[in-house]
């Protein structure tokens, strides 16, 4: 429990200021990028305060000067913060759409082009996530997205969405798996306690979409390259 506490102190004490500062400073610039960063470290430093390491591999295939759709496997709530900074520049994710709602907060993230999204939510409403979430590929931001929607229960990978396969199609973004591989045991589910440990983020060779016959094949191919990694 100390470890889950060290990272709720560190992430109240840097969070709190930078969100007090950040938000109005960057709603008066009209840019989130140097809030982005702020965001980053605290969460970098955080996880380091809690005892978790992190190992990062693959970094060589991310392809430079792209934007690019990074996807990963998901089985506990410790894999956002320890991903995100992990990935390069600045990324756009998908998120429940009543966080968008959060006074300030809410519109810093539509600022930062966060992608809203609604479980159960229409073809209408996926459309419009996919748009969204083209738009901030075309303005140089990188996306990053749980293909199966929610955390896995065993580690095994569960049946994927079709939306960012949509938006892989639609933008020839290159598709970037990834895999995280530890943190199921360090913070398990329903649990609030942390133990402290090594978590491995592995970056996959990319995917180009423009290189399949469709958005199936393109799925299947990037399951097949993270069940591959997750089996090693």
């Amino acid at each position: 429990m100390f470890s889950a506490l060290r990272m709720l102190f560190v992430f109240t004490l840097f969070g709190l200021p930078a969100a007090i500062v950040g938000i109005p400073l960057s709603l008066l610039r009209g840019n989130v990028r140097t809030m982005y960063r702020w965001a980053m470290w605290t969460i970098r430093t955080g996880v380091r305060a809690g005892g978790i390491r992190v190992r990062i591999e693959g970094v060589e295939n991310i392809p430079p000067g792209e934007s690019c759709i990074f996807l990963s496997n998901h089985v506990s709530n410790l894999d956002p913060p320890i991903l995100l900074p992990a990935l390069p520049g600045m990324c756009s994710v998908f998120l429940k759409r009543s966080l968008m709602r959060i006074p300030l907060l809410g519109t810093a993230m539509r600022m930062a082009k966060f992608v809203p999204v609604t479980r159960g939510h229409s073809r209408v409403e996926a459309a419009q996530s996919v748009a969204i979430a083209a738009e901030a590929l075309r303005s140089g931001l990188n996306i990053f997205i749980f293909p199966e929607g929610t955390r896995s229960p065993d580690g095994q990978l569960l049946p994927f969405k079709k939306g960012a396969f949509f938006l892989a199609a639609d933008t020839n973004a290159p598709m970037v798996p990834i895999i995280i591989k530890g943190t199921a045991q360090m913070m398990r589910k329903g649990s609030l306690k942390v133990y402290p440990g090594e978590a491995v983020v592995r970056f996959l060779p990319p995917l180009h979409p423009q290189s399949f016959e469709s958005r199936e094949a393109l799925m299947e191919a990037v399951r097949a390259e993270m069940q591959s990694a997750l089996d090693e």
